[in-house]
């Protein structure tokens, strides 16, 4: 077992023992089991999914942030936000990704901190998206 602990500004999101845990990288998609070696890494924006012991398997939709993997089998997961997929409304994710789309096309003189938040955000945005419409009929995970 892996203890994984999800972490935003707003507080723990997650904090259990699972089996594996697939997370976004800036380097690709990593894929961490028991005993994996000690890293860090930069969490990008897209899907997260880990999977609990009786198998069932939880996504969520994560923005840019840190993993870190310690030894202990112990997963610390430093991230902007993090949505569960039955969580996420389409219909709000759908306009807020228009909004930022709008405004990278409109901001023409933005400087570069103001063009990066709006970037952020487009990529958080997108990252709810698809989670939420590829997982849109699963059940709540208790």
């Amino acid at each position: 077992m892996i203890h994984v602990s999800i972490v935003t500004p707003d507080g723990v999101v997650y904090d259990d023992e699972v089996t594996q845990v697939s997370v976004p990288t800036e380097m690709g998609e990593v894929t961490i089991l028991a005993n994996h070696v000690p890293m860090v890494s930069a969490v990008k924006a897209g899907e997260l999914v880990f999977v609990k012991a009786d198998g069932a398997r939880v996504p969520l939709a994560v923005s840019r942030g840190v993993l870190e993997v310690r030894a202990g089998n112990k997963i610390v997961i430093l991230t902007d936000t993090a949505e569960r997929a039955e969580h996420i409304d389409i219909d709000v994710a759908e306009k807020a990704r228009a909004r930022a789309e709008e405004l990278m096309r409109t901001m023409k003189n933005a400087d570069d901190v103001e063009f990066a938040r709006i970037q952020a955000s487009l990529e958080r945005e997108m990252a709810r998206l698809h989670v939420g419409k590829k997982y849109r009929k699963l059940p709540p995970v208790v």
